[in-house]
């Protein structure tokens, strides 16, 4: 819709019907309705290029508007037509309006309705309850830095490979070090109008990374009423105590010709800790016939043979030793957040104003500041990581005071006496943009704009201590200085000359004096920019085929120039690695990119026998970078309605996606991966008929796997981060699907789809395990280079920087059921249901490596990315008069657990083998009183706790089961409108 028609009525946000689940797919018609006039009228959809304007539903043919709570790109709801007209809309995927039933792109449109239906405070939460969404964004339970933030995933192929815009225009990103993503947290949800999420590749259109989709979040423009909305909400336990208070205002001016609209929002969250979740409240970290609970790196410390990696001390922490003790092993879980704690204050203005139809000129500006704060257990002592060249290990010399033992020994310990660690994080996003619209002669349209994204991100965590303080106080110098392989010597008198530094023991507690001079602060910040030009014109009927039936052509065509930089600055003690906790560099870059496009729709037959529509639409982008050179990228699609009752559509196209700044020039950061040592003398036996070859490795490295034994807790230090020689990926899409829409069942509609999505050159960072098994069983002898070992065959850390690897291919069928039906003058019913069984889903992790099917498993490392069999969503809502109940359902599949090496272990030990279905519900009861809308909700009614899942941080899998850690929690909303 153009913001040329902005002057027609629009719905008020006050709008009563509220419907809690979008779970119609792509393809479904608009189905008639067994109502009476009494039906409320449909709210109006936002065109994909400009701000939405009011729009008053019409009856056709005598029908009242159709309502739903999740509409296909065939139900998308635009200007009304008079009766027996044809409706045309703009919708997500295509820059051409066209009529229902005409499209053959797969579209899920999502009212704001549904979304605080649910009573979640930030997009990104309910995204992560519809079928089609992946498990590989990060969510509010992300403890190691997550930093509140929301990603979002299409069909599992990541968060970096779908393109996020709003009003069809692309949002600051995050830009931190470790990945960037548009943070779903920062929109608003009560600014939200609609949400369109195009489930096919878009890059021939949107250009890069929309691999494996879009999703375009439509904002409410042009409001010329007000209104205030309270909540609050929490758990049955008492805690992730959550509130949020909204409002907006906006008004008309010079006669309907200009508006400006002003909202507010502000949200927090109280977060939960997993000591009180018996669930997660002692974590299990276990292979398949080990099981350890908790970790060796406890406060009062543990000391090893350096040589054969056993555990054989205890500190007394009295200047002494004592026999190692499993009792001994800390349960970091009780200092760890659950649920991180964020507050998120956000604010938008948009304004317009209607010179003539020739000239239209808008402006948009969204700014979110937001908090979040996460507790982490107290920092592990264990050395220095390259490049530091600091002592790699700390090693106890033979002849310090209090080693009995008399042999050189090597310490992990955790710095309780810095208290737990702090992290909190302040993220500051701007994007703004302004543009001008209008119609140029004869039905020729154009939109140019240009949109600036800011984001800034200051991270601060404490207790993370001061290496080098820490060892002058304990009195171990380097025997060789910058030599991070250097034994460590005794030097009873190293804090001489050195202001507040305390003499004291490694076997024993600090001081509170020299806690005080060893503990240190950093503080980190990034930043990311984005500065985006758009500019196309667009005709819906540029000619008439002629002849009988012969439909309109249509054409858009384009440019963009967009550019985006990032740049990450660590604390300098950090960079420099003089601190206990990871090394990160610092970093910075960016690219640009020149772009046209072009689109073409043809309406072939229209309104003959066997021919209700049949259409065909072509797309095509060139863009030229200034990293990497050029690339082209096409779809073609068609559609074909027989009858009114039926349509076939199907989609055929190549997909790109550039490496985005942080994957090429993101900072060298260490992380801390489960991994088993493949030298190990407990594992060599779990390689079967490979085992020969590993043992021979290990040896030629120096490591004796008869007698070597993996130190700490299973956990191996992994250098990650950015490549500036990354190339992009490439893909290829097809999708088909039919829809049925009986005009004998009014109120019915079905639809069904088949998708495929091939994606070459896949930008990624190898598993731990993985680089480990390939050099050791000798499958992939160059993966040895990026292990480096001490000098005691410990595993120092191994290399996993992003690079182009392998293949990724997945395909699905999706299918979708509405059907809402009256009952009497004051009772009617909505039942929905949207479905998706994933057929295969294979990685290939190296060029022309095997291609595993990871179907049905979930990997139980890092964050458990999980790809389900089934996943289901559904409701059920009764209307009566002003009030209404609604049942929700969401359905998981069990899976396999997954190492990510593609070894399914056999059990844990406890005869675990996977995690059971899971089924999530929600009821909600509304009530409308004149201008107020009340709104209570019961969530996890039955209090269902997450599945167990070995080796995870909490025990289980935030990005597949957060909803289910908070337990059931109690929802209480009341709004105004006026």
């Amino acid at each position: 819709m153009s913001h040329t028609d902005r002057r027609k009525k629009r719905l008020p946000l006050s709008f009563s019907l509220l419907y809690a689940l979008p779970v119609f797919a792509a393809g479904a018609p608009v189905f008639a309705q067994a109502a009476t006039a009494t039906s409320p009228a449909v709210e109006s959809t936002t065109p994909t290029s400009t701000p939405a304007k009011k729009v008053t539903a019409k009856k056709v043919a005598g029908k009242p508007a159709t309502t739903s709570s999740a509409k296909t790109i065939q139900q998308a709801r635009g200007t009304g037509s008079s009766a027996g007209g044809t409706e045309t809309v703009e919708v997500t995927g295509s820059y051409l309006r066209q009529g229902r039933n005409t499209s053959p792109n797969p579209v899920q449109i999502i009212t704001s309705r549904e979304i605080q239906q649910t009573g979640v405070t930030n997009v990104g939460d309910f995204l992560q309850r519809m079928p089609s969404i992946g498990s590989s964004g990060q969510g509010n339970a992300d403890t190691n830095g997550g930093a509140g933030v929301g990603c979002t995933d299409l069909r599992n192929l990541g968060s970096s490979r779908v393109l996020v815009l709003v009003d069809g225009k692309r949002m600051t990103q995050t830009g931190m070090s470790g990945g960037s993503c548009v943070d779903m947290n920062t929109i608003p949800v009560m600014a939200i109008q609609s949400i369109e999420i195009l489930k096919d590749g878009g890059s021939e259109l949107y250009g890069a990374d929309a691999v494996s989709g879009v999703i375009n979040i439509k904002m409410r423009h042009n409001i010329n009423t007000g209104g205030v909305n309270l909540r609050g909400d929490i758990t049955q336990r008492g805690d992730n105590k959550t509130g949020l208070i909204s409002a907006y205002k906006g008004f008309n001016f010079d006669h309907d010709r200009g508006n400006i609209t002003v909202m507010g929002q502000y949200d927090t969250v109280g977060g939960v800790m997993m000591k009180d979740r018996a669930w997660s409240r002692n974590p299990q970290t276990t292979d398949s016939l080990n099981p350890a609970f908790g970790s060796v790196i406890s406060t009062s410390g543990a000391f090893f043979d350096p040589n054969t990696g056993a555990a054989l001390y205890n500190s007394n922490n009295a200047g002494g030793l004592s026999p190692y003790s499993k009792s001994s092993r800390y349960n970091y879980n009780n200092d760890t957040s659950l649920l991180t704690n964020t507050q998120n204050a956000s604010l938008m203005g948009d304004a317009h104003y209607d010179f003539n139809k020739h000239f239209t000129l808008y402006s948009n500006v969204m700014y979110s500041h937001k908090t979040s704060w996460t507790q982490m257990p107290p920092m592990p002592a264990t050395g220095s990581v390259a490049p530091s060249s600091l002592p790699s290990a700390i090693m106890i010399p033979a002849d310090y005071p209090g080693n009995t033992s008399g042999e050189e020994l090597q310490m992990y310990r955790r710095m309780g006496e810095f208290g737990n660690r702090k992290s909190e994080s302040a993220v500051d996003s701007l994007t703004a943009k302004v543009g001008a619209s209008g119609e140029i002669i004869a039905g020729w349209m154009y939109d140019a704009s240009f949109t600036y994204g800011s984001t800034m991100s200051t991270f601060q965590t404490s207790g993370v201590g001061d290496y080098n303080k820490l060892l002058r106080e304990w009195g171990l110098d380097a025997i060789n200085p910058g030599d991070s392989n250097s034994d460590l010597m005794y030097n009873p008198n190293s804090c001489v000359g050195y202001a507040g530094c305390v003499q004291s023991s490694a076997l024993s507690t600090l001081s509170p004096e020299a806690a005080k001079y060893a503990n240190y602060t950093e503080h980190d910040h990034s930043q990311y920019t984005m500065r985006d030009f758009n500019a196309r014109i667009h005709n819906d009927k540029v000619v008439k085929m002629p002849y009988k039936g012969g439909g309109n052509l249509g054409i858009a065509l384009g440019m963009e120039h967009r550019g985006e930089q990032m740049s990450y600055h660590p604390d300098p003690l950090i960079a420099q690695g003089g601190s206990l906790t990871n090394t990160v560099l610092p970093t910075g870059g960016g690219f640009n990119v020149s772009e046209a496009y072009l689109e073409g729709n043809l309406t072939l037959l229209h309104n003959v026998p066997f021919a209700k529509n049949l259409s065909i639409d072509g797309q095509g982008r060139y863009s030229s970078y200034n990293t990497f050179g050029s690339t082209y990228n096409w779809k073609a699609g068609i559609n074909w309605a027989p009858t009114r009752d039926v349509a076939f559509r199907g989609t055929l196209g190549t997909s790109f996606r550039q490496p985005s700044v942080s994957e090429l020039y993101g900072g060298t950061l260490m992380s801390y991966n489960g991994a088993n040592d493949p030298c190990d003398m407990t594992q060599i036996t779990s390689y079967g008929g490979r085992q020969a070859a590993v043992m021979a490795n290990c040896l030629k490295q120096g490591v004796n796997p008869a007698s070597f034994q993996q130190a700490g807790s299973g956990q191996v230090a992994t250098l990650n981060g950015g490549n500036s020689k990354l190339q992009p990926e490439v893909g290829r899409t097809y999708t088909f699907g039919a829809t049925f829409t009986p005009h004998w069942i009014p109120g019915l509609s079905t639809s069904a789809s088949f998708w495929h999505y091939r994606v070459s050159n896949t930008i990624s960072a190898l598993s731990t395990q993985y680089v480990l098994d390939g050099c050791y069983t000798g499958s992939s002898p160059t993966m040895c280079q990026n292990i480096n070992r001490l000098s005691n065959g410990q595993i120092n850390t191994v290399s996993a920087l992003n690079a182009n690897l392998g293949a990724l291919t997945t395909s699905g069928v999706d299918w979708d059921l509405s059907y809402r039906f009256r009952v009497s003058e004051a009772d009617w019913f909505m039942v929905e249901n949207n479905f998706q069984r994933l057929v295969s889903y294979k990685q290939q992790a190296v060029p022309g490596g095997e291609h595993y099917n990871y179907l049905g498993s979930i990997t139980y490392q890092a964050q458990g990315t999980s790809n389900p069999t089934v996943r289901d969503y559904a409701s059920l809502t009764w209307h009566h008069n002003n009030f209404s109940v609604t049942y929700m359902m969401q359905y998981i599949s069990g899976m396999h657990w997954n190492d990510g090496t593609y070894t399914i272990y056999k059990s844990d030990g406890y005869g675990r083998v996977k995690t059971p279905a899971m089924v999530l519900q929600d009821l909600t009861f509304n009530y409308k009183l004149k201008r107020w809308n009340f709104q209570f909700e019961i969530q996890n009614l039955t209090d269902k706790q997450p599945p167990f899942l070995v080796n995870a941080a909490s025990n289980s899998s935030d990005s597949t089961y957060g909803g289910w850690y908070a337990g059931r929690s109690f929802l209480l909303q009341a709004g105004m409108d006026f």
